[in-house]
């Protein structure tokens, strides 16, 4: 079996994966960068032990991270388990993809995964809307090159931001309101963030559209709120919440094959 992680700011999306790609079972927790990776190995212990399952069924695992701290962590965890390294997903290796950008190495690793899955499951271009602790807007292009993108704060940030900021405010659901015209503070709140969020991936991708030359790219929406902006919007095409960890084991794949 295959382990994904997808290492964000906020929170670490694990995903196990059958011999055929299929996804087994999928597991979130928070990042915590002070992590140590046997306080990592005791984590995964419990999650696999929770749900009926043996971790000594992993044979291979793969992280993209975005937290260095956590990458080393993580790389060390995953070693002593399996007994050789893990993929680690690099920033600015495309993997097959050609990164068509001045520096390829800004770009993050969990962007070069969304990119890469969404290439090999929905054709190009396609353009990725991930919505995490930053909302990063990632686009292949019609010759299926990874092009750049976009990036804002996350709604989430955003509603932290908010929250501490502004002392009448108090914290409220994360839900799309039925309308844009709120009546009540809760209301306007979730108006103006959930509905916020959506109207800013709608005017981005429109021109991102336009600049590509590619008016009906296909557009995925991913991350942990995904399903929630995508209730205020017809933007999406698909919603796909597993695509960075599909992305991980689909560049594992790649480079046990070149390997």
């Amino acid at each position: 079996m295959f382990l994904a992680i997808d290492v964000g700011n906020t929170q670490t999306t694990l995903g196990l994966f059958d011999d055929g790609g299929g996804l087994v079972r999928g597991w979130r927790m928070s990042t915590t960068a002070a992590d140590t990776s046997d306080m990592l190995h005791s984590r995964l212990w419990g999650f696999f032990m929770k749900d009926g399952l043996d971790l000594e069924d992993v044979t291979d695992a793969g992280v993209a991270s975005v937290v260095p701290a956590l990458e080393r962590s993580w790389r060390r965890c995953l070693e002593a388990h399996l007994g050789h390294e893990p993929i680690v997903v690099s920033a600015g290796e495309g993997y097959g993809m050609d990164v068509a950008m001045p520096n390829p190495r800004q770009v993050g690793a969990d962007r070069i995964a969304n990119a890469i899955a969404a290439r090999s499951t929905y054709g190009s271009p396609v353009i990725v809307v991930d919505f995490g602790t930053a909302t990063n807007i990632d686009v292949v292009d019609a010759a299926g090159a990874y092009r750049g993108g976009a990036i804002s704060p996350g709604l989430m940030l955003s509603a932290s931001a908010l929250f501490s900021r502004a002392a009448k405010l108090a914290s409220i659901p994360i839900e799309a309101p039925e309308r844009a015209l709120g009546d009540s503070t809760e209301a306007a709140l979730q108006s103006g963030l959930v509905i916020g969020a959506a109207a800013q991936a709608e005017g981005l991708v429109a021109r991102i559209r336009a600049e590509l030359g590619a008016p009906n790219a296909t557009v995925v929406g991913t991350g942990g709120l995904a399903r929630t902006v995508a209730r205020a919007t017809d933007l999406f095409d698909a919603i796909d919440p597993d695509l960075t960890l599909r992305g991980i084991r689909e560049i594992w794949l790649r480079e046990r094959a070149r390997a």
